[in-house]
């Protein structure tokens, strides 16, 4: 898999929006602290953005002639030859994915090898050249016409790094080439939901990478398609273990932004390109955007692999992560405000191996069997300074509880229809209103006495809390601090089976 190098981390492109969107805010050298706190409460995601978000599980198809050659990055010096899959089936990808409730795809149309899975026009190193339908085939074609076919969403990876391309180290010629793969990617194959970059570059070799004319680019063939994670849209939430931050906010400062740019660009589609390692555990909270020179709607994306590596090997086949594990992951990534990208490579076959359709089938189960019931619903709500309790259990995360005033705290008691057994929260802001709520706390009622059950800072999107299991009729969450009106969506109890880690 990618690494995403330091050097490049710096340079993703962040575009101006129009004032209404507030997905973007700058800060003027007087605002007063309470001043940018509020300018942080109102950003919000874009369109494209909020759907992104509401997705919550992708996936990702490694496939190409590191397939068939047993290694995880190529050499770009690959036979053609060598690509040759005996029972190819893209619908069996997509609907295994779509079975374990995953609602987008992204298919390697070229990794850092630069092998290209379409018949591209820019080079001879392609499916053209190998044997499989006789070099007729087209594997982005067919992935994307089984995604519409299943009314799921379809993205392209294409490698920044071209390790069999000529131009590479020749600036110009090379991004033109690259626009010209783009061109024919986000052209011929109907709509595409996510262009995936990241950063990877090759060693000893000056290649410049032109990523703001990509980026607008993309905009002016594909204006929907979110930009990751080396995008405007979204970044890489720093590591590939499918575990998101503790505290996940999705928005984080911009800190090298000249402000006559920024209002002189502010109504247009002007590229700005702040810097810093977006990698660390504080990416804004408070002590963060306080110092900020702006702020952005930038949300976490937390890749990983099914399998230990990234690209099908036969060894790995009795490897595959259990569906206690994905469990586990789900909950540190989605349950992080996160959106997990879990990479589910083909094999050899040209089909989703046995052993990752079992661990996906039984993930899926445990899923929809903890949260089938939320236990919390009938309940009585009461609020002395709340607004519209009500929404919190009506199961749509567009309207939303929020306080009298200019309150920043409540207390929301929930009185339940019987005694219940839960160990699980699930929280949702309506982040089509911003992302507020920096603490939270979860108490229960033993009878005689308040008592704490879980804690936490953010929730955003989602945000799902395991704990020692509790038996009670009577529980209330505190929102303990909040900028500004807190907009609290939805509240889940549900129970969890204990389950053992593999």
């Amino acid at each position: 898999m990618k690494k995403i190098q330091l050097t490049l981390i710096a340079s993703f492109i962040l575009f101006a929006v129009s004032a209404q969107q507030n997905n973007y805010m700058s800060i003027e050298a007087g605002d007063s602290e309470k001043e940018i706190i509020s300018k942080a409460a109102n950003i919000v995601p874009t369109p494209r953005q909020l759907r992104w978000q509401q997705l919550e599980l992708t996936a990702f198809f490694h496939f190409g002639v590191n397939t068939f050659t047993g290694n995880e990055w190529g050499t770009g010096k690959e036979d053609p030859k060598i690509f040759d899959p005996t029972a190819l089936d893209a619908r069996q990808w997509v609907r295994i994915a779509k079975e374990a409730g995953i609602k987008q795809v992204i298919l390697t149309a070229k990794h850092h090898d630069g092998f290209c899975l379409w018949p591209t026009k820019t080079t001879t190193h392609s499916v053209a050249a190998s044997p499989w339908k006789n070099g007729k085939g087209d594997l982005v074609k067919e992935v994307s016409k089984a995604c519409k076919e299943m009314n799921i969403g379809f993205g392209i990876y294409l490698s920044p790094w071209d390790m069999n391309s000529p131009h590479y180290g020749n600036n110009e010629k090379y991004n033109d080439f690259f626009i010209n793969q783009l061109t024919e990617l986000l052209t011929n194959y109907g709509k595409v939901d996510e262009v995936w970059f990241d950063g990877a570059k090759g060693e000893g070799v000056n290649q410049e990478y032109y990523f703001d004319k990509w980026y607008q680019h993309i905009r002016q063939l594909q204006p929907q398609a979110v930009i990751a994670i080396m995008g405007p849209d979204v970044r890489w939430v720093g590591t590939e273990t499918g575990y998101g931050r503790e505290t996940e906010w999705s928005v984080v400062p911009v800190n090298n932004l000249n402000q006559t740019t920024i209002a002189a660009g502010s109504q247009k589609d002007i590229a700005f390109k702040p810097q810093g390692d977006m990698r660390g555990d504080d990416l804004g909270s408070r002590e963060k955007i306080v110092n900020a020179k702006g702020l952005v709607w930038y949300p976490a994306e937390t890749d990983v692999s099914i399998r230990p590596g990234w690209f099908y090997h036969e060894a790995e086949d009795s490897k595959v992560k259990s569906p206690e594990k994905l469990l586990d992951i789900y909950f540190n990534s989605v349950g992080r405000n996160g959106v997990l990208l879990l990479n589910i490579p083909p094999d050899k076959r040209g089909l989703i191996h046995k052993s990752d359709i079992a661990a996906l089938k039984q993930w899926k189960q445990l899923r929809d069997d903890i949260f089938k019931t939320n236990l919390a619903k009938g309940s009585m709500i009461k609020s002395a300074n709340g607004v519209n309790t009500e929404y919190i259990l009506d199961g749509n995360n567009a309207t939303h509880f929020t306080t009298k005033g200019n309150d920043t705290t409540s207390v929301i008691e929930l009185q339940l229809k019987s005694p219940a057994l839960f160990n699980v929260l699930q929280l949702q802001e309506n982040i089509k209103m911003g992302q507020r709520i920096e603490r939270f706390e979860l108490n229960y009622w033993d009878g005689m006495e308040w008592k704490m059950a879980a804690n936490g800072t953010t929730i955003g999107y989602k945000r799902l809390l395991r704990f020692n299991t509790i038996t009670t009729d009577r529980v209330r969450l505190r929102i303990l601090s909040s900028r500004l009106n807190p907009y609290l969506a939805e509240l889940g109890l549900f129970y969890i089976k204990e389950l053992r880690l593999k």
